[in-house]
């Protein structure tokens, strides 16, 4: 199976979108600063999975959280508690 996430660092009001095929594994390489773009605004905390059965249909899914229009549905219908607008 292969997951598309969203992470969302509390500390700084931030998210990030991405994927895996083991999402624990993942955001322990996210909180120890192995990825560039997320390094900065450790600690994160996955606030929302889907789970795809090929890798090709969680990219797609993966690059359209990442568009405008997939900013405006993350904003609309995940709710990270505790998250400031």
């Amino acid at each position: 199976m292969h997951f598309v996430y969203v992470l969302f660092s509390f500390k700084f009001n931030r998210s990030y979108v991405g994927m895996t095929k083991n999402i624990k594994q993942r955001l322990s390489e996210h909180n120890s600063k192995k990825n560039t773009s997320t390094k900065a605004f450790v600690p994160w905390e996955v606030v929302y999975t889907e789970e795809y059965n090929t890798q090709a249909e969680a990219r797609i899914r993966e690059k359209y959280l990442k568009t405008a229009a997939g900013r405006r549905w993350r904003r609309n219908n995940i709710r990270p508690r505790g998250a400031t607008e």
